[in-house]
């Protein structure tokens, strides 16, 4: 289907996805408060950037519970991105050093490690 949309091919490495993707949600739970900050900055960006926008203070307060909730959603898309260039830095390293069979086995184990931690993180804030 992309072939006759574009005259060239796209070789996509579907190993080089995997590890980058199972590095980055391993990211993305282990640091978790380290993510709520980012979503919270970008949210903040973002409703100064649209803010920006308007002109009349009157068109900016009909509809500013909707757009606040919409770069709410927009924020944590965005957040994602941060852990995808870190993990694919780890997963580039993993390659590297131990070779390209461990990259994805290493990414697994990341994630069920970091996955745990998160769960127990959880837990001791809620007996707080």
């Amino acid at each position: 289907m992309l072939t006759e949309i574009f005259p060239f091919q796209f070789k996509i490495d579907a190993t080089l996805v995997a590890g980058t993707s199972l590095w980055s949600l391993a990211l993305y739970l282990g640091f978790s408060p380290l993510n709520q900050w980012v979503i919270e900055q970008l949210n903040r960006w973002f409703n100064f950037a649209e803010r920006s926008l308007y002109l009349s203070n009157e068109e900016f307060e009909k509809t500013r519970k909707a757009r606040e909730a919409q770069n709410a959603f927009y924020a944590s898309l965005c957040s994602i991105v941060p852990f995808l260039i870190v993990g694919g830095l780890c997963n580039y390293g993993v390659e590297i050093s131990l070779g390209r069979s461990w990259a994805i086995s290493m990414g697994i184990l990341a994630c069920t490690s970091c996955g745990v931690y998160e769960l127990g993180r959880r837990q001791s804030h809620s007996n707080d």
